[in-house]
């Protein structure tokens, strides 16, 4: 068969599906906000909008394996293979370019090496803050260095390139980095994946204190409305932690593994992904309720309710997309877009500081 065969090729091409839920689109115009998600299975950062007529816009910008996101005001950083982006919106408010009221420019890149970075947040003092998930530690930006490291678990004996706990989220409370997950209390290489069901706990940084253990893969703490928010990945479950009691609160079941998760007004946005054919996703509590359910795991993004725990809204995502890592709201923005370097855009857009 002659692989050069347009007809061919087009079969061959790796298609991507985007569908949503009855209001969805609506509910984007009334909150007056879009979104955007990374995927680092397919290397994609994607912003989600409305565009004049109320149809979704879909904008999509290739980074090798970016992962955390983490938006402030104009500002939007982003991980990516081996370096830390920041992105800046110069549109001033009520301006357009091309369509678009919002469009994140690259301005700088640390070069930080293949850290697996995770979650990103900025703290009062102005640092970045990023998860080392490599080095088991929280660290930032080195001028001179790959990274400067700022915290690790208690017990975590060293500082080695071995992903001992699998350190993958962390949540800004009070302008600091207070709460980290950890998918298992290990000190070994790699010793992480035999604690996989229930061996995840979350850690408060400013005390070395361990809040609750028992979770079962968990990603994405979060403070918001004065509670302490994360995904008990492994179960499917979105919750939130009884911090006295050292208990994980599940609100709602998502089907899929679930990682992500960005608050505005009464509802959480929480990304999921579909389940990995390898040992990573096996035995998985999530799996069992799946199966029981007669559904298959999804990728997308799920709209919930803080008060009742029901999904509202929903973005499903099919084809070429399978497994999302962070969620992020652009509010005040309703059709977002970004450069990127493929292109020669990135040497036409030019903006003058006033």
């Amino acid at each position: 068969m002659n692989s050069k065969n347009p007809a061919n090729a087009s079969a061959n091409k790796p298609s991507l599906e985007i569908s949503t839920s009855r209001q969805f689109n609506s509910w984007l115009y009334e909150q007056n906000l879009s979104l955007a998600f990374t995927t680092y299975q397919a290397g994609k950062i994607f912003f989600i909008g409305l565009q004049a007529k109320g149809k979704l816009s879909i904008f999509e910008r290739t980074f090798d394996r970016c992962m955390g996101l983490y938006t402030s005001k104009n500002t939007l950083y982003l991980s990516s293979l081996y370096q830390i982006w920041r992105f800046e919106n110069p549109l001033e408010a009520g301006q357009i370019h091309n369509g678009y009221d919002a469009i994140y420019v690259p301005q700088i890149g640390y070069i930080t090496g293949d850290l697996d970075v995770h979650d990103m947040i900025i703290e009062q003092s102005g640092e970045l803050v990023f998860v080392n998930t490599l080095f088991s530690c929280l660290a930032t930006v080195s001028h001179t260095h790959s990274f400067k490291p700022i915290w690790k678990p208690p017990f975590i004996t060293k500082l080695a390139a071995e992903d001992r706990c699998h350190l993958n989220g962390v949540a800004l409370k009070d302008g600091k980095a207070s709460f980290v997950t950890v998918v298992g209390k290990t000190d070994i290489a790699d010793g992480w994946r035999d604690n996989r069901q229930n061996g995840g706990c979350i850690i408060n940084v400013q005390t070395n204190q361990i809040i609750v253990e028992g979770l079962s893969m968990p990603h994405s703490p979060r403070w918001y409305q004065d509670k302490l928010w994360v995904l008990n990945s492994g179960t499917g479950e979105f919750g939130f932690i009884k911090i006295k009691k050292g208990t994980f609160e599940p609100i709602a079941f998502c089907p899929g593994y679930l990682r992500g998760c960005a608050f505005i007004n009464n509802y959480a946005i929480v990304g999921l992904s579909q389940s990995r054919d390898n040992k990573t996703f096996a035995d998985l509590p999530m799996n069992e309720k799946l199966e029981k359910q007669g559904v298959e795991p999804r990728c997308g993004l799920m709209v919930i309710d803080l008060n009742s725990g029901d999904i509202v809204h929903w973005l499903r995502i099919q084809g070429v997309v399978k497994e999302l890592y962070d969620v992020a709201v652009l509010p005040g923005i309703k059709r977002p877009m970004a450069i990127g370097f493929k292109s020669d855009e990135i040497r036409r857009i030019i903006s003058i500081e006033e």
